[in-house]
C-alpha cells in the first residue's frame, strides 16, 4: 500500500510538471474570438503578453497552470477594442479646459465660461463642445454677450466638430484679422457688415492659442488613456497629430507610463512633416505605428463647411469648400503614393468624396493593398459608391445618430440616400473600420455599437430606426471595432482577434452585447480591460 501511494504521488507530480506555466489563464468565459470563423471559446492562456492557447476550459486547464487565473463567470469577452478614428491627444487636453458638450443653449455656454473663469482665472479662455444644432435656436451664436462678459480676456471656444470657432473681440484684436481678411478654405462669418465672431475651418487658423506646456501635454495623454481604458479601448487611431506629439507619445510608451497602443496619423497640414516622415519611413513598435497621413478634404456638415456638389438645402448658393485646391491634393497624394505610407482623408460632403476618390484612383493606378482610407465618407453620391472597391471606408456611426435630427433639412432628401450609408460602403469594400471621432462624439464604444446596429438615440428615436437599410449586423459591427479596424491599420496579424500569437488585449463586459436587447446595448459596462495580459482597468 505504501508503494501504491508513492507511485500515485510521483504520477501526480509528473502530470503537474507536464503542464506549461502561463502568465494568465482565463476560464468560464463567453469569449468572442472574432477569428475567421467568428468562433466562441470558454478559456485561453497568456504568456509574455500574447495568447498562447484558446479553447475549452478542459483543454486550457489540462495543458497550462498559472498563479494568475481569472474566472470570468460566464461573462462576455471581446478582443481589445480599436477606435479607428479619434483625437486621443486632443481629448486629453480637453480635460484641462472648459467642456461645453451637451449644452442646450448659448446662455448655458456663457454660464459655463463664467463658472470656469471664476475657478481657473486664466489669461485666455478656451474650450470645446458647443453645438447650435442642439439648441432651440439652431443658429450660430454671435460674440456680443462674450464681449460684455469678457471685455479684456480673449475667449476662443471650438464647436463640437472642430470646424467652427467662436471668439470675442479681444481674441480678434490679438489676431489682427478683419471682416475683409481673405480666407481660402474657410469663412469669416459677417452679418450686417460686422464680424459675428464665428470662424469656419481655415479662418480658425488666424487665432493663436496659448502654447501647451510639456506638463499639460503629458497629463493630457495620461488622462485620455485612463478614460479610454475604462471603455475597453486598447488601440486608438489618433487622426492628425504632429511630430512633437508623436515623439512625446513614443517617449511615454518607452517608459511604460503610456501603455495605450497608438496608430498615429501624421497631420498633413505641414509639408515639412510630410517630408520628414516619408524620408524617415514607417515607424513601428509594439505600441506605436506611424505609417499614415491625415489630410483634410473639407469641413463639417454641422457648420456647413462640408464641400457639396450642389448648394445646401438650407442656405442659398452655399456649397461649403475644399480645404486645399484640387492641385494641392494631387501633389500630396502623388508624394504619399510614391512611399509606403497610407493616405487617410477627411471627406464629409459629396463633392469632397467625389474629388478624393478620383484623386486616389488616379495616383494609385490600381495598386493593391495600399488600404488608403476615406475618413467619414459621410455623404456619397450614388455613382461614387463603386469607387470604394479598393478604397477603405472609415466611419463613425454616432455621427448618424447625432445628425439625423437636422441632416435632411441641410442636404435634402435625395442626397440623404447616400448619407451615413454604412452597409452600402461595407458591401463595396467588404470591410469597414469603425470609430467615434471623439471628442466630437462621446468616447463610449458601446454607443458606436448601438448606433451602427440599431441606429436610434438612447431615447428610442426614431421608433423604427434611422435609415435602417444601412444598419450593420452585430457581427459586422464587432468586426469593425476589432479585426477590420486592425486591418485598416495594417495590424491584423498582431491584434483585433483572440488568437494564438496575437497580443493579449481583451475586454470583459458586464453583459453580452451580441445578444442583449437593443435598448440595453448603450448600458454596457467594462468589467476589466487587459493589454498584453496585464489588467489596466
Amino acid at each position: 500500500m505504501k508503494n501504491f501511494f508513492s507511485i500515485l504521488t510521483i504520477a501526480l507530480f509528473l502530470v503537474s510538471c507536464a503542464k506549461k506555466e502561463a502568465d494568465l489563464i482565463v476560464i468560464n468565459s463567453n469569449t468572442y474570438t472574432v477569428n475567421s470563423n467568428f468562433e466562441n471559446a470558454e478559456a485561453f492562456a497568456v504568456k509574455n503578453g500574447k495568447f498562447i492557447a484558446v479553447g475549452t476550459n478542459k483543454e486550457i486547464q489540462d495543458k497550462f497552470t498559472s498563479k494568475n487565473t481569472v474566472d470570468a463567470e460566464k461573462k462576455a469577452i471581446v478582443p481589445g477594442l480599436i477606435d479607428a478614428h479619434c483625437h486621443f491627444y486632443r481629448m486629453g487636453l480637453q480635460q484641462q479646459k472648459v467642456s461645453l458638450e451637451g449644452t442646450k443653449s448659448y446662455d448655458e455656454v456663457l454660464q459655463k465660461l463664467v463658472d470656469f473663469q471664476k475657478e481657473k482665472n486664466t489669461n485666455f479662455i478656451t474650450g470645446r463642445g458647443w453645438d447650435q444644432n442642439d439648441w432651440q435656436l439652431k443658429e450660430f451664436p454671435t460674440k456680443e454677450k462674450l464681449d460684455e462678459l469678457f471685455p479684456d480676456i480673449p475667449v476662443a471656444i471650438t464647436r463640437v466638430d472642430g470646424h467652427a470657432l467662436l471668439v470675442n473681440q479681444t481674441a480678434i484684436d490679438l489676431s489682427g484679422i478683419t471682416k475683409d481678411t481673405p480666407v481660402s478654405g474657410g469663412e469669416i462669418i459677417v452679418e450686417n457688415g460686422k464680424m459675428t465672431g464665428v470662424l469656419i475651418d481655415a479662418a480658425m487658423d488666424f487665432i493663436k492659442f496659448p502654447p501647451t506646456s510639456k506638463k499639460e501635454a503629458i497629463q493630457g495623454l495620461l488622462d485620455a488613456q485612463k478614460i479610454c481604458f475604462s471603455y475597453g479601448l486598447t488601440t486608438v487611431d489618433d487622426a492628425g497629430i504632429s511630430k512633437n506629439t508623436i515623439d512625446l507619445i513614443d517617449s511615454l510608451q518607452q517608459t511604460n507610463d503610456l501603455k495605450m497602443r497608438v496608430y498615429a496619423m501624421v497631420s498633413g497640414d505641414n509639408q515639412k512633416e510630410i517630408d520628414y516622415f516619408i524620408n524617415k519611413g514607417i515607424i513601428k513598435t509594439e505600441k506605436l505605428n506611424v505609417r499614415s497621413f491625415k489630410i483634410y478634404g473639407d469641413g463639417a456638415l454641422g457648420s456647413r463647411g462640408a464641400a457639396m456638389r450642389t448648394p445646401y438645402s438650407d442656405r442659398e448658393n452655399h456649397f461649403g469648400a475644399l480645404i486645399y485646391s484640387p492641385e494641392r491634393y494631387q501633389e500630396i497624394a502623388k508624394q504619399i503614393a510614391a512611399s509606403d505610407y497610407q493616405m487617410n482623408t477627411h471627406a464629409i460632403g459629396d463633392s469632397a468624396n467625389t474629388w478624393m476618390l478620383k484623386t486616389y484612383k488616379e495616383v494609385l493606378k490600381n495598386a493593391k493593398n495600399r488600404r488608403w482610407r476615406i475618413e467619414h465618407a459621410q455623404i456619397v453620391s450614388k455613382e461614387d459608391f463603386t469607387h470604394f472597391d479598393n478604397i477603405l471606408p472609415s466611419v463613425q456611426p454616432t455621427h448618424a445618430t447625432s445628425d439625423m435630427y437636422w441632416a435632411k433639412d441641410r442636404i435634402g432628401p435625395e442626397r440623404m440616400k447616400g448619407a451615413y450609408a454604412f452597409k452600402d460602403l461595407l458591401n463595396k469594400y467588404e470591410k469597414i473600420a469603425l470609430g467615434t471621432d471623439f471628442p466630437v462624439e462621446k468616447v463610449n464604444p458601446f454607443l458606436t455599437f448601438y448606433a451602427a446596429t440599431i441606429r436610434k438615440d438612447t431615447n428610442n428615436y426614431p421608433e423604427k430606426g434611422f435609415q435602417m437599410e444601412n444598419a450593420l449586423t452585430r457581427e459586422e459591427t464587432l468586426k469593425g471595432m476589432t479585426i477590420w479596424a486592425a486591418y485598416a491599420n495594417f495590424e491584423e496579424e498582431e491584434k483585433g482577434s483572440i488568437e494564438v500569437g496575437k497580443f493579449a488585449d481583451f475586454v470583459i463586459l458586464n453583459q453580452d452585447i451580441m445578444k442583449v436587447k437593443d435598448s440595453k446595448i448603450p448600458k454596457t459596462k467594462v468589467v476589466a480591460t487587459f493589454l498584453n495580459g496585464e489588467k489596466v482597468f
